[in-house]
């Protein structure tokens, strides 16, 4: 149910926001909400820590970020939350961010809202740092980002590039999905230099089903610590219909890995491509 938030409310916040943007225009300062982790993780490498009043439930690194307000996720966001923030900008990815009716009822009461495009693909990485650079006055740090960015992937291990990694996606053991084509898991498992085990097969999530597994016949098992975890670990893993008959099954080959730092495109995607590199080339 959409919240609608009372006029005179509106025209009160505005007011006070309009005072509060004139003076921190004027000290060149800013009061920054991120509904995105990978954009706060930028704004932090910039030393804009302090200007962030406000994040979302993907903002995990640093872990300082826990102690700022927190105004939910993608798919709840607490507007009431940002706006008594009173911040100056608010950031967003277009995809996975504020949707365009809560955009538009932020502008209303006078706060700039920013849209933001981030693929699963290092290029987009690069621009979105060149891009929050340009925003922020802080070109010199977001070339010295990129450039940490392109050593890092100078950096990636070489890996036997027929290695199949599935990317199961769980949510305790009866929401369990394979990543197919054009997930961000899976962009990752190639920039490592493995291959998917469901290259070709499907897009997006697709219901893992014992003969889907048997199918794909992974060497590697990769998931989210969060997804180990809601299965009870390896245990619950190894009840999943048909696992004790892969290969990754068979040699217990799991890797877990931090959410947002193995699917985020963040400024860390290269770090996070050479950790999966080398849990791939560890036996």
């Amino acid at each position: 149910m959409k919240k609608i938030i009372p006029l005179i409310a509106l025209l009160i916040v505005s007011c006070g926001n309009k005072a509060v943007n004139e003076v921190k225009n004027d000290t060149a300062s800013h009061k920054i909400v991120s509904i995105n982790g990978s954009i706060s993780e930028i704004l932090v490498e910039f030393g804009l820590e302090n200007d962030l009043v406000g994040v979302d439930k993907t903002s995990t690194y640093p872990l300082t970020l826990k102690n700022k307000a927190q105004i939910g996720n993608a798919h709840s966001i607490n507007l009431e939350q940002i706006i008594s923030l009173q911040p100056t900008v608010v950031l967003s990815l277009n995809e996975r961010g504020l949707k365009p009716e809560q955009a538009e009822q932020l502008r209303q009461v006078g706060i700039k809202v920013n849209f933001y495009d981030l693929e699963s693909n290092t290029a987009s990485t690069e621009k979105l740092i060149k891009d929050l650079g340009n925003e922020f006055k802080k070109e010199a740090e977001a070339n010295a980002l990129v450039e940490n960015l392109h050593n890092d992937l100078k950096n990636i291990p070489a890996i036997d590039p027929e290695t199949k990694v599935l990317f199961i996606y769980a949510r305790g053991a009866g929401a369990v999905q394979a990543a197919g084509d054009n997930t961000a898991m899976t962009e990752m498992i190639k920039l490592a230099g493995a291959k998917s085990a469901t290259e070709g097969q499907f897009e997006g999530f697709k219901a893992l089903t014992p003969e889907a597994l048997l199918d794909a016949n992974p060497d590697y098992i990769l998931l989210f610590n969060t997804g180990f975890e809601s299965l009870n670990g390896e245990a619950g893993l190894m009840e999943i219909p048909g696992m004790n008959k892969t290969t990754a099954g068979k040699n217990k080959r799991f890797i877990t890995m931090d959410g947002q730092y193995l699917s985020g495109f963040g400024p860390r995607v290269g770090k996070a491509a050479i950790d999966l590199a080398n849990a791939l080339k560890a036996e």
